[in-house]
Protein backbone atom coordinates (compact mmCIF):
# COMPACT_ATOMS: atom_id res chain seq x y z
CA UNK A 1 0.00 0.00 0.00
CA UNK A 2 1.42 3.40 -1.09
CA UNK A 3 2.05 5.98 1.79
CA UNK A 4 0.38 9.21 0.38
CA UNK A 5 2.05 12.53 1.04
CA UNK A 6 -0.87 13.76 3.84
CA UNK A 7 -0.20 10.67 5.20
CA UNK A 8 3.74 11.22 5.42
CA UNK A 9 2.84 14.81 6.59
CA UNK A 10 0.92 13.83 9.34
CA UNK A 11 3.01 10.53 10.56
CA UNK A 12 5.54 13.62 11.39
CA UNK A 13 3.04 15.78 12.98
CA UNK A 14 2.59 12.83 15.82
CA UNK A 15 5.85 11.98 15.28
CA UNK A 16 7.19 15.41 16.52
CA UNK A 17 4.49 15.77 19.00
CA UNK A 18 5.65 12.61 21.05
CA UNK A 19 8.96 13.54 20.56
CA UNK A 20 8.12 16.71 22.72
CA UNK A 21 5.61 14.88 24.77
CA UNK A 22 8.89 12.53 25.71
CA UNK A 23 11.79 14.66 25.80
CA UNK A 24 12.55 14.68 29.65
CA UNK A 25 12.15 18.13 31.59
CA UNK A 26 15.45 20.43 31.83
CA UNK A 27 16.59 20.07 35.32
CA UNK A 28 15.83 22.81 37.55
CA UNK A 29 18.48 25.28 38.33
CA UNK A 30 18.39 26.29 42.28
CA UNK A 31 19.18 29.80 43.03
CA UNK A 32 19.50 31.00 46.30
CA UNK A 33 20.06 34.58 46.41
CA UNK A 34 17.50 36.32 48.03
CA UNK A 35 16.96 34.14 50.69
CA UNK A 36 17.39 34.85 54.55
CA UNK A 37 19.55 31.71 55.14
CA UNK A 38 23.21 32.57 54.00
CA UNK A 39 24.72 30.83 50.91
CA UNK A 40 26.92 28.03 50.87
CA UNK A 41 29.35 27.85 48.55
CA UNK A 42 29.99 25.29 47.04
CA UNK A 43 26.91 23.90 48.55
CA UNK A 44 26.80 21.03 50.89
CA UNK A 45 26.03 17.52 49.76
CA UNK A 46 22.86 15.43 51.62
CA UNK A 47 25.10 12.80 53.81
CA UNK A 48 23.92 9.44 53.82
CA UNK A 49 23.53 7.90 57.29
CA UNK A 50 21.52 5.66 59.17
CA UNK A 51 20.22 6.45 62.44
CA UNK A 52 17.47 5.16 64.67
CA UNK A 53 13.96 6.87 64.63
CA UNK A 54 11.81 7.33 67.62
CA UNK A 55 9.90 4.63 66.85
CA UNK A 56 12.97 2.17 67.56
CA UNK A 57 13.28 1.49 63.43
CA UNK A 58 16.34 2.26 60.89
CA UNK A 59 16.18 5.77 59.27
CA UNK A 60 18.37 6.51 56.29
CA UNK A 61 18.69 10.19 56.32
CA UNK A 62 18.87 10.61 52.34
CA UNK A 63 16.78 8.10 51.31
CA UNK A 64 13.72 9.01 53.48
CA UNK A 65 13.94 12.47 52.31
CA UNK A 66 14.48 11.95 48.60
CA UNK A 67 12.47 14.84 47.20
CA UNK A 68 11.76 16.73 50.06
CA UNK A 69 13.23 19.58 51.29
CA UNK A 70 15.54 18.29 54.69
CA UNK A 71 15.73 20.91 57.39
CA UNK A 72 18.54 18.80 59.29
CA UNK A 73 19.64 20.00 63.02
CA UNK A 74 21.47 18.53 65.73
CA UNK A 75 20.56 19.52 69.01
CA UNK A 76 19.72 18.17 72.06
CA UNK A 77 16.75 17.91 74.57
CA UNK A 78 17.98 19.60 77.80
CA UNK A 79 19.61 22.44 75.70
CA UNK A 80 18.10 25.11 77.23
CA UNK A 81 18.13 27.98 74.19
CA UNK A 82 19.04 27.24 70.71
CA UNK A 83 17.46 24.08 70.57
CA UNK A 84 13.87 25.01 71.24
CA UNK A 85 13.72 28.24 69.77
CA UNK A 86 14.66 27.08 66.51
CA UNK A 87 11.74 24.08 66.45
CA UNK A 88 9.34 26.61 67.73
CA UNK A 89 9.80 28.99 65.03
CA UNK A 90 9.90 26.14 62.42
CA UNK A 91 6.94 24.85 63.96
CA UNK A 92 4.79 27.90 64.58
CA UNK A 93 5.88 28.93 60.70
CA UNK A 94 4.58 25.68 59.19
CA UNK A 95 1.32 25.70 60.77
CA UNK A 96 0.56 29.09 59.07
CA UNK A 97 1.65 27.51 55.40
CA UNK A 98 0.17 25.55 52.95
CA UNK A 99 -0.43 21.99 53.14
CA UNK A 100 1.40 21.82 50.20
CA UNK A 101 4.53 23.01 51.64
CA UNK A 102 4.03 21.15 54.81
CA UNK A 103 4.00 17.75 52.64
CA UNK A 104 7.70 18.96 50.98
CA UNK A 105 9.31 19.75 54.32
CA UNK A 106 10.72 17.40 56.50
CA UNK A 107 12.44 18.02 60.26
CA UNK A 108 14.90 16.38 61.04
CA UNK A 109 16.68 16.83 64.58
CA UNK A 110 19.25 14.43 65.04
CA UNK A 111 20.91 14.46 69.22
CA UNK A 112 23.96 14.97 69.91
CA UNK A 113 23.17 13.38 73.58
CA UNK A 114 22.92 10.00 73.12
CA UNK A 115 23.19 9.14 77.06
CA UNK A 116 20.25 10.84 77.87
CA UNK A 117 18.49 11.46 74.57
CA UNK A 118 16.49 8.00 74.12
CA UNK A 119 14.06 7.53 71.46
CA UNK A 120 10.89 8.21 74.11
CA UNK A 121 13.03 11.20 75.46
CA UNK A 122 13.09 12.59 71.68
CA UNK A 123 9.75 12.00 71.09
CA UNK A 124 8.02 13.48 73.86
CA UNK A 125 10.37 16.36 73.10
CA UNK A 126 9.85 16.96 69.73
CA UNK A 127 5.74 17.04 70.38
CA UNK A 128 5.90 19.74 72.24
CA UNK A 129 6.59 21.34 69.33
CA UNK A 130 5.04 19.45 65.93
CA UNK A 131 4.74 15.61 66.37
CA UNK A 132 5.95 15.47 62.56
CA UNK A 133 8.82 16.04 63.74
CA UNK A 134 11.23 13.31 63.26
CA UNK A 135 13.96 12.80 65.54
CA UNK A 136 16.91 10.65 65.32
CA UNK A 137 19.41 8.83 67.79
CA UNK A 138 21.82 6.42 67.70
CA UNK A 139 25.25 5.38 69.51
CA UNK A 140 28.03 7.90 69.58
CA UNK A 141 29.85 6.09 66.83
CA UNK A 142 27.44 6.18 64.50
CA UNK A 143 25.98 10.24 65.26
CA UNK A 144 29.87 11.10 64.52
CA UNK A 145 29.82 9.17 61.53
CA UNK A 146 26.73 11.57 60.24
CA UNK A 147 28.28 14.58 61.24
CA UNK A 148 31.76 13.94 60.06
CA UNK A 149 29.75 14.03 56.58
CA UNK A 150 28.83 18.23 57.48
CA UNK A 151 30.36 20.95 58.59
CA UNK A 152 28.67 21.25 61.90
CA UNK A 153 31.50 20.33 63.78
CA UNK A 154 31.77 18.32 66.68
CA UNK A 155 29.68 18.42 70.55
CA UNK A 156 31.78 19.85 73.15
CA UNK A 157 30.46 18.16 76.74
CA UNK A 158 30.89 20.83 79.58
CA UNK A 159 30.51 19.16 82.85
CA UNK A 160 28.02 20.04 85.11
CA UNK A 161 27.42 19.85 89.01
CA UNK A 162 26.48 15.95 88.29
CA UNK A 163 26.53 13.73 85.98
CA UNK A 164 22.79 14.37 85.14
CA UNK A 165 23.58 18.14 84.37
CA UNK A 166 26.06 18.99 81.74
CA UNK A 167 25.78 20.64 78.42
CA UNK A 168 26.57 20.32 75.05
CA UNK A 169 28.17 23.19 72.38
CA UNK A 170 26.79 22.16 69.74
CA UNK A 171 26.34 23.93 65.97
CA UNK A 172 23.52 26.25 66.14
CA UNK A 173 22.81 26.42 62.35
CA UNK A 174 20.01 24.36 60.77
CA UNK A 175 20.95 22.73 56.86
CA UNK A 176 18.35 22.90 54.80
CA UNK A 177 18.75 20.08 51.81
CA UNK A 178 16.48 20.93 48.67
CA UNK A 179 15.11 18.07 45.77
CA UNK A 180 18.86 18.70 43.93
CA UNK A 181 20.32 16.68 47.36
CA UNK A 182 22.36 19.76 48.18
CA UNK A 183 21.82 22.25 51.29
CA UNK A 184 22.76 25.80 48.93
CA UNK A 185 21.69 27.99 52.28
CA UNK A 186 21.70 27.44 56.39
CA UNK A 187 19.74 29.08 58.69
CA UNK A 188 21.87 30.00 61.89
CA UNK A 189 20.61 30.67 65.38
CA UNK A 190 18.99 33.94 65.12
CA UNK A 191 16.31 33.53 61.91
CA UNK A 192 13.43 34.68 62.83
CA UNK A 193 9.58 33.01 62.33
CA UNK A 194 9.13 35.86 59.14
CA UNK A 195 12.60 34.96 57.62
CA UNK A 196 11.19 31.00 57.75
CA UNK A 197 8.31 32.04 56.69
CA UNK A 198 9.43 33.60 53.26
CA UNK A 199 11.85 31.04 52.72
CA UNK A 200 10.55 27.48 53.40
CA UNK A 201 7.62 28.12 50.29
CA UNK A 202 10.08 29.08 47.63
CA UNK A 203 12.72 26.14 49.38
CA UNK A 204 9.65 24.03 48.62
CA UNK A 205 9.26 25.17 44.97
CA UNK A 206 12.73 24.00 43.67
Amino acid sequence: MRTTIRGVAALLAVTMLLGTACKPAAPRTFNPEGLAGPKIDPPVPKPDFILTDTDGKPFNFRKETEGKVALLFFGYTHCPDICPVHLANIAAVLKKLSPEVNNAVRMVFVTTDPRRDTPEVIRAYLDKFDARFIGLSGDSLALRGAMRQLPVGTPIYEPGANDSTYTIGHSAMVLAFTRDNLAHVVYPFGIRQQDWARDLPLLAEQ
